[in-house]
């Protein structure tokens, strides 16, 4: 039989792990949001 506090921990654990790979997968996409961009401008102005 599974205890009910070993249960809570596992769901404990999964948010947490659920809580970081989203904050770590914003946190990346907003990072591309500003490097593309500046990326492109720079290439577009160095290379015209």
């Amino acid at each position: 039989m599974v205890k009910e506090g070993s249960n809570m921990e596992q769901v404990w654990k999964w948010a947490k792990r659920l809580g970081v790979a989203g904050f770590l997968f914003f946190f990346i996409k907003g990072l591309l949001w500003l490097i593309i961009p500046a990326v492109l401008i720079w290439w577009s102005t160095t290379h015209s």
